[in-house]
């Protein structure tokens, strides 16, 4: 606690030397003289002794005091007065009091008549009377007795003031007059910053002073106060800060002081900082949270200052007894559970053959469920007769999903000499009526011996599955009686051999006979396909249907833009085009903007949302970090874009596009919208918070922290982000690695859908201004998007093989400091960025892939991920690191053909064609030689297993002048 002096002198008399000044009236009343005091130190008094006169009125007006803030002013008079009864003849006139006076002013305008020498207009504070009078001086002339009164007068509003000391007939000394005011000090108090404040212009009254949280300290419950009484004295704390998260406070609680590194603390407050827990780390001061180290993990459910965990090791001693026709699966715990004790198994059935493994078919049925168990053991029934099972048991928790490696699995292998039939996979109605239906059904793909007889299991499609019925038929064909007209049942049939009941089949559904109806039979025994065909003839005239209605309401509406329309004809986002697919709809196509953001985003209520900090800054505005809490709901944190003050209608549109294409995406590789804030100010748009920022600056802040693996699972889930982008048929023109977003477990997200944005120049000159006009970020650019202005997805995945080579060397800039129009050529010349140090030949030359000049020969995105999912699940292939220089002094990717004549082996030519990564393909192949080689077919380069379409054609490109030579050759013998 620091505190200053608690009073400020506004006139001090005992520091005077020479002449006070003040101004008497009349002359002959006060008097200045020097005397010498008890110390003697002379010092000025101010003197009146007229007792011998009646009515006496002499007054003594200070020089213009001013009040410099102060509200309320206090006098401490030193005095001495004469006793009346020491002095003769002088009873009816003498006395032993006098009156203190002040006058506020707004300048020094007092004159020698003004104010007035009466009590009005001055406004009296009190009559002084002395506890003590002397009746003589001593023998040195100094006064024995000397009185001291302290009065107060307020509240002050103008700029100063006068005192007025009034004589009625006494015999005074005035020795000292001070005049001061009472102030509550500068004062740390609980972590808060409280300013000198001055007391109140009434004795009793208490002021109000705010608190300002120190470095690196916030409020805790509220806003924080203290209160100045009347002699400057603090009380009445109210609230108080707390050391923000990251913080410790220091011990003499004044300061609050960075974690160091391998500590943290999570909440704000007065507790210190704690060790990291196990397997996790910092690499910086201040932090709040310890970070997994590389391989561990925490799950969604775990606290943030939890320890972390890794995925289990393999189950442990895994077989199986056979039990009747089924068999019982059963395996030991891992030795390693990761350290925790949510564990999991799922079970992989695979069927093997000569030709290779696949997975089983849905008939197998696998008891209590084949994922998700608990316990070590799981029951496995209607298998197929003679044929040979692979079992795989993975062992997972809540951190496997977070792992970039498959779960660990142990397995065996399972010859089914007998099994139950398999499941019947039709059924057709025969004939009905209105209390029965006849129904027949095809014997079981695998029926694994004799069938004996079948079970027909049905119930009230409107009642419960539990509430069924069953019927025994030996034939393949039943009629069911004893049913309800007009109701819809469902069925499900299995077979019996010796061994048992196979599952049963698929529900089907048919409904008996409305009373009056004609009993109908299918005099062909037509099967059900025909009745599929009739329901989905049915189904597309519905859809059209509803297509003309829209397209109806469409024109009365006025509006041109029918293709908006997006159909969701299937939930599954994996269907073929057309079918279950879902669109990009430009915001820009509306007629009305603030439609599209109606359509595709969701309203949120502003009192949900606390914004908490400021982080950065947007073209449109302020980018903070908040809560959102929607009723009846956790509140979570979130990222929040505000629209700055002061916008005109086409800002607040362009904010409000992004919004309204972000709300058309839900990937867990795309940013997530949360909702936009439009009825209110400010206008704001919210998404899921990422921690840690943007991946160039993430990268650069912890170069060198991440494994190979990790770098390609970044890459794999900006692959797939992008993949599902391309799959909507939206062009993001600006993938680069500042506008993928990263979180706490290391998830990259694409962001920054602005399209209407324009980058600005800065120091670090991204873009380059066309011929056509509009800004590009050049260095991320494919070229005939830099030229034409051509975007496509191609064009994307040129810019996604930019960002490869900024993920691989932590975050250095493209082309590092050459200009744009030194980049432009370059790439025109056909360089291309050279391996970043210790990055993987597969992954430079995926890079290469995506830079080819045809943008027809570059990969899609599909094949990106499934290209970065194999090395995932092979990272052997990392091992093998290509050269690397700082800076490109050859051409990387050649165009022009290699020269046969210079070269003897298969190695050679395929290095000459970039191609080497296929060495050991075309030598398993024992393609080895060119004339093996030059007989090559597309087919036959798919089956060595070149399935890059851009690779495919440039061997095969190849391989067409590899026979013109080997032509030559042999026409140069003959």
């Amino acid at each position: 606690l620091f505190v200053s002096s608690r009073t400020e002198n506004l006139l001090d008399t005992t520091t005077a030397t020479s002449e006070v000044g003040w101004t008497s009236y009349p002359t002959s009343g006060w008097d200045e003289v020097s005397v010498l005091d008890d110390k003697k130190r002379l010092i000025r008094t101010f003197e009146v002794c007229n007792v011998n006169k009646p009515n006496q009125n002499n007054w003594l007006r200070t020089k213009f005091v001013e009040r410099r803030g102060a509200l309320r002013a206090h006098v401490r008079i030193k005095f001495s007065v004469r006793d009346c009864s020491s002095m003769r003849n002088v009873a009816s006139t003498c006395k032993e009091t006098f009156t203190l006076y002040y006058y506020e002013a707004d300048s020094n305008s007092a004159t020698l008549y003004s104010p007035a020498w009466r009590e009005t207009p001055w406004q009296k504070v009190d009559t002084i009377a002395a506890d003590e009078s002397f009746s003589k001086v001593d023998n040195g002339g100094k006064v024995v007795k000397v009185n001291s009164k302290v009065r107060s007068f307020g509240p002050l509003a103008k700029r100063g003031f006068y005192l007025a000391f009034q004589d009625s007939g006494a015999c005074i000394s005035l020795i000292a007059i001070q005049v001061f005011f009472y102030k509550c000090p500068e004062v740390v108090q609980n972590f808060a910053l409280f300013p000198t404040t001055f007391s109140g212009g009434e004795g009793t009254s208490l002021m109000e002073a705010r608190g300002v949280c120190l470095a690196n300290a916030e409020e805790v419950g509220g806003p924080v106060k203290l209160y100045c009484n009347g002699e400057g004295e603090w009380m009445v704390p109210i609230g108080r800060c707390g050391c923000q998260a990251g913080y410790n406070p220091t011990g003499d609680k004044s300061t609050c002081r960075a974690c160091p590194v391998g500590t943290f603390k999570l909440h704000t407050g007065d507790s210190s900082c704690l060790s990291c827990p196990a397997q996790t780390r910092t690499t910086r001061e201040g932090s709040t949270v310890c970070e997994c180290q590389s391989g561990y993990y925490r799950a969604v459910s775990d606290p943030p200052d939890s320890p972390c965990t890794t995925t289990p090791s393999a189950p442990r001693d895994l077989s199986y007894d056979i039990i009747g026709p089924s068999i019982l699966l059963k395996w030991r715990l891992p030795r390693d559970l990761g350290g925790r004790s949510d564990i999991l198994f799922n079970i992989i059935c695979k069927t093997c053959s000569a030709r290779g493994c696949a997975r089983c078919g849905e008939g197998v049925q696998f008891e209590p469920r084949q994922v998700g168990l608990e316990q070590p053991r799981v029951q496995v029934s209607s298998l197929v007769a003679r044929v040979l099972y692979t079992f795989e048991v993975q062992a997972v928790n809540q951190v496997s999903e977070q792992s970039p490696f498959s779960p660990r699995f142990a397995a065996i292998n399972v010859s089914s000499s007998h099994s139950v039939p398999s499941a019947v996979p039709i059924m057709h109605q025969v004939s009905r009526t209105v209390n029965s239906i006849t129904l027949s059904w095809p014997q079981p793909d695998q029926p694994n011996g004799i069938i004996l007889d079948y079970q027909l299991r049905y119930f009230d499609k409107s009642e419960a599955e539990e509430e069924s019925f069953t019927l025994t038929s030996e034939t393949n064909m039943a009629t069911i009686p004893n049913l309800s007209p007009g109701r819809i049942y469902a069925f499900q049939v299995r077979a019996r051999t010796e061994e048992g009941y196979g599952p049963y089949g698929g529900k089907m559904y048919f409904q008996t006979l409305i009373e009056g109806q004609r009993s109908e039979a299918s005099h062909d025994h037509l099967p059900l396909i025909v009745g599929s065909i009739l329901g989905a003839l049915a189904f597309l005239v519905i859809v059209a249907v509803i297509i003309f209605a829209i397209m109806f309401k469409s024109k009365r509406r006025e509006t041109p833009y029918t293709d908006r329309l997006q159909r969701y004809i299937s939930s599954r986002g994996d269907q073929s085009p057309g079918l279950g697919v879902k669109y990009y709809i430009d915001p820009s196509t509306y007629e009305d903007p603030n439609e599209a953001i109606k359509e595709f985003t969701k309203e949120i209520d502003c009192a949900f949302v606390k914004i908490e900090e400021v982080i950065g800054a947007g073209e449109f505005g302020e980018v903070c970090r908040g809560r959102l809490k929607p009723p009846g709901k956790r509140e979570f944190t979130v990222a929040i874009k505000t629209l700055k003050s002061g916008y005109t209608e086409p800002q607040r549109r362009g904010f409000l596009s992004e919004a309204s294409i972000m709300g058309q995406f839900d990937h867990p590789n795309v940013i997530r919208l949360e909702g936009v804030v439009t009825k209110s100010r400010p206008v704001m748009i919210l998404t899921e918070y990422m921690e840690n920022g943007s991946l160039d600056s993430f990268l650069r802040q912890n170069e060198g922290q991440f494994s190979m693996i990790q770098l390609v699972g970044m890459l794999r889930g900006i692959g797939a982000g992008m993949k599902y982008l391309s799959d909507m048929n939206y062009v993001h023109r600006d993938l680069a690695a500042r506008n993928i977003l990263v979180n706490s477990n290391l998830v990259c997200k694409v962001s920054d859908f602005g399209l209407s944005r324009f980058l600005e120049d800065t120091a670090s000159n991204p873009t380059y201004t066309g011929a056509l006009g509009g800004k590009i970020p050049i260095r991320w650019t494919a070229p005939e998007a830099i030229q034409y202005r051509k975007f496509t997805s191609s064009s994307d995945v040129w810019s996604y093989g930019i960002v490869m080579w900024e993920v691989m060397s932590y975050g250095e800039r493209p082309y590092w400091d050459m200009s744009n129009q030194d980049v432009i050529n370059a790439i025109e010349q056909d360089y291309r960025l050279p391996p970043p140090p210790e990055c993987p030949t597969t992954l430079h030359q995926l890079m290469l892939d995506c830079w080819l000049k045809d943008r027809t020969l570059r990969p899609k995105f599909d094949q990106i991920v499934s290209t970065l999912d194999k090395i995932i699940r092979n990272p052997a292939g990392l091992k093998t690191v290509g050269s690397s220089s700082s800076r490109p002094t050859q051409p990387l990717l050649s165009n022009s053909p290699p020269d046969f004549s210079t070269l003897s082996t298969v190695h050679e030519w395929l290095d000459a064609l970039k191609m080497g990564r296929y060495k050991e393909n075309f030598d398993t192949a024992e393609m080895t030689t060119f004339e093996l080689v030059s007989r090559m077919t597309l087919e036959d380069i798919q089956d060595v297993g070149v399935m890059l379409a851009g690779h495919q054609k440039k061997i095969l490109n190849s391989i067409q002048l590899m026979r013109v030579h080997l032509d030559q050759l042999d026409a140069i013998e003959v």
